[in-house]
């Protein structure tokens, strides 16, 4: 199995080359490689990046394929460019076991349009009492490198303690959703003007800051490793930076709706734009824009949140939170980071693709673009912009906060070990 990316430019520099991949591994960047049996994928002088990594996805199966299944979150993840995504455990039986967590993984296998990482959830149901068996779904066919409760926040100081001693001893990451619950009682809305204009229950910014500063010093004292989902706050980019100058083994991740909203999309009540944590307010948005930038923020993740029609075409207060984030995570970094000139495509790589697979120990994804490397790379048109169609797009569901807006960048190609899992046609791209 060969393939051959003609006229392409890798991290988007220098002059077009040839990037020919045999057996799943790169063999030959030339400006001009005859490979007369291999598949001829036209790059028309396109960038190359190596295949993204997402560490927080919600594939909904099992227990809610009426709105994601693994195989259309994974042509999603495709369509996107991403290459491994890690599935969240708050599924329908919540994956707290092994035979969750293997099922998920072999699901992922059987569809094999991405790498599918399932994450282990810290506690048993999500319910923040008791330790899930981390250490049986570490040892398991999936090898779970990442646990986290998302949706919930382990609350308890002393939970947290034992969860963070427990994994710094399996070498494994507790991915932390910060949020202080009693502060954040019925809150809908970034606690702010907008939400006390519109009548929305407030969500201050140090229910946050409050979990990110406890968690940092808790993993100081276990020697653990935690990583910040969806951090959403300025006052979080300074107590990030604070703990990694004392040598904390802190990392954190962004949403690309969060580098790019605010929450003047509220005044609408449109419930597409209800997420956990809320739109924050600009000064929030830029400060998080600056912290992806220098490496403050480790990485750029989707919290891909499916949600059927019924459960977002309600009142704003009674809808569920989350967002579509896989197909057009890519595009709105470009708009946010790479069109303000705070990335370029080599920051992008970094974001999107190396420091994730850094932070979970993937050893085969964000790779360099170089002979001898696995080639799981994505191929990405910069010139070309396209249009958020919410029905077109490959989830089974469609809340997109980006519908029919014009966004730039489009993935043209995915390759998986050296599979071409997408290729966009032409009539695709509006």
């Amino acid at each position: 199995m060969s393939v051959l990316l003609h006229r392409v430019r890798p991290y988007g520099e220098g002059e077009p080359v040839d990037v020919l991949i045999e057996d799943g591994i790169i063999t030959r960047i030339e400006a001009d490689v005859d490979a007369p049996s291999a598949e001829v994928v036209d790059g028309g002088g396109a960038v190359l990046l190596p295949g993204f990594v997402d560490l927080h996805t919600h594939v909904r199966e099992p227990g809610r394929e009426d709105t994601e299944t693994i195989e259309t979150g994974s042509a999603a993840a495709a369509r996107g460019g991403y290459t491994a995504i890690f599935a969240m455990a708050n599924t329908s039986p919540v994956a707290d076991s092994v035979v969750v967590t293997d099922h998920v993984w072999r699901r992922g296998r059987e569809v094999g349009l991405v790498d599918i990482h399932p994450v282990g959830a810290v506690t048993v149901g999500l319910k923040g009492a008791a330790l899930a068996e981390m250490g049986t779904m570490h040892a398991g066919d999936a090898g779970v490198r990442l646990f986290s409760d998302d949706g919930h926040c382990v609350a308890d100081p002393l939970l947290m303690r034992r969860a963070l001693e427990y994994a710094a001893g399996l070498g494994v990451v507790i991915a932390q959703h910060a949020e202080e619950p009693r502060l954040t009682e019925n809150a809908v809305a970034h606690e702010g003007p907008t939400a006390a204009r519109l009548g929305l229950t407030g969500w201050p910014r140090s229910a946050e800051e409050a979990i990110v500063a406890r968690d940092a010093i808790l993993a100081r004292d276990a020697g653990a490793r935690v990583h910040i989902c969806h951090a959403s706050t300025a006052g979080t980019v300074q107590l990030l930076d604070w703990a990694k100058k004392q040598g904390i083994a802190i990392t954190a991740e962004v949403t690309p709706h969060h580098l790019f909203l605010d929450d003047s999309r509220l005044e609408t009540y449109d419930a597409v734009n209800r997420v956990n944590p809320p739109l924050r307010e600009a000064s929030d948005v830029a400060a998080l824009r600056e912290a992806l930038a220098s490496g403050v923020v480790d990485c750029v993740a989707t919290d891909h949140a499916p949600h059927a029609e019924q459960d977002k075409c309600c009142e704003f207060s009674q809808a569920r939170p989350g967002m579509l984030g896989l197909e057009t995570a890519l595009s709105v970094v470009v708009a946010s980071m790479v069109e303000t000139g705070l990335l370029d495509w080599r920051g992008v790589a970094r974001v999107m693709s190396e420091r994730p697979a850094e932070i979970v120990g993937l050893t085969d994804q964000g790779r360099p673009i170089a002979v001898g490397e696995p080639g799981t790379v994505t191929v990405v048109d910069p010139d070309t912009r396209w249009t958020v169609a919410a029905e077109e797009l490959a989830s089974l569901s469609a809340n997109t906060p980006f519908d029919a807006l014009e966004l730039p960048a489009v993935v043209t190609t995915t390759v998986l070990r050296g599979r071409v899992t997408h290729r966009r046609t032409t009539s695709e791209v509006s």
